[in-house]
């Protein structure tokens, strides 16, 4: 009865995410997880010098874990991507990227160092309800919340994969740590540059 003339109040709070990412193209096209910009209404990117510019979404895939970002930019640094195919269990692997960057007074990232501790990992569905994590790459480098979208570089700083989660009973890292191969992420770049969107295949 009460509800005809009193109805609810709806209460609706903007809750500011963080991740990480990496530009792939000096035209300004950044890589980052889908989990970072799911069902964000602004998205901004800080680069190492402290500028602020606004980004949009080119393209992302939930199922990938991947999303494509452009921003209003020339001339950025970009990263240079590798062969996550050729990956030797053991190599160096550094985790790059900004945890908790909103406690920090400054834009420089973070670079933890350990090796790929293992390939070709396929994680168990029930770990994820949305994405398929398949052929992922194991790091025991530190990956920590805010990590995630930024790159994993091996010894001659070429990227080979994008940090995107951790095991952890505490919810720090324990030395288990995920990245989707690049490889994959090149592939999901390619789809959205030449096709606008990430085209589904069935079978």
């Amino acid at each position: 009865f009460f509800d005809r003339f009193f109805p609810p109040t709806e209460y609706r709070e903007r809750i500011p995410g963080l991740g990480s990412g990496f530009i792939v193209d000096a035209s300004g096209i950044l890589l980052t997880n889908e989990h970072v910009v799911r069902d964000a209404q602004d998205v901004k990117v800080t680069l190492n010098d402290g500028r602020q510019l606004k980004a949009r979404i080119l393209g992302a895939s939930p199922i990938y874990d991947i999303a494509v970002l452009k921003v209003d930019a020339t001339g950025l640094p970009a990263a240079k991507l590798g062969d996550s195919d050729d990956l030797v269990v053991g190599e160096w692997a550094i985790a790059i990227g900004s945890p908790f960057g909103y406690l920090l007074n400054d834009t420089q990232p973070t670079v933890t160092a350990g090796v790929v501790s293992a390939t070709r990992r396929d994680i168990k569905s029930e770990v994820s309800d949305i994405g398929v994590y398949k052929n992922m790459i194991q790091t025991d480098a530190a990956i920590n919340p805010g990590n995630s979208g930024g790159p994993l570089v091996n010894a001659d700083g070429e990227v080979i994969g994008v940090n995107a989660f951790i095991f952890s009973s505490g919810g720090g890292s324990i030395g288990l740590g995920f990245a989707i191969p690049i490889n994959l992420a090149k592939r999901i770049l390619g789809e959205i540059r030449e096709f606008g969107r990430i085209r589904v295949a069935w079978p």
